[in-house]
């Protein structure tokens, strides 16, 4: 199991217009006062509705926690204002399939 350092997650809700890789950037800069180099990694699952940005450090992510109290407005570009939820990544696990996988690797490496 691998665990995520200094990474947020923003959650945008169902009803939320979609948004674009444009957005995300806008967004990330313009709503959440993140600059961009404290950002090393952006990740979007769609599926889930989720973005998730990994910091330089913990106090990067302290600090925006802080500032945001958990939550943001978000304004699409139609002009609709939806609320996302910024919460820290959390230790979930994920399984992995991989083709070809000799079956004396164990299932925890």
């Amino acid at each position: 199991m691998v665990e995520r350092h200094n990474t947020i997650v923003c959650t945008f809700y169902p009803t939320s217009p979609r948004f674009t890789a444009y957005d995300i950037f806008e967004r990330i800069h313009d709503v959440l006062r993140i600059s961009e180099h404290t950002v090393n990694m952006i990740q979007t699952d769609g599926t889930k509705r989720q973005i998730c940005i990994k910091l330089i450090d913990k106090a990067c992510v302290q600090t925006l926690l802080r500032d945001t109290n958990g939550q943001a407005e978000n304004k699409s570009h139609t002009g609709e204002m939806s609320l996302v939820s910024i919460s820290v990544a959390g230790k979930d696990i994920k399984r992995a399939r991989i083709a070809n996988l000799p079956p004396e690797v164990p299932d925890d490496a």
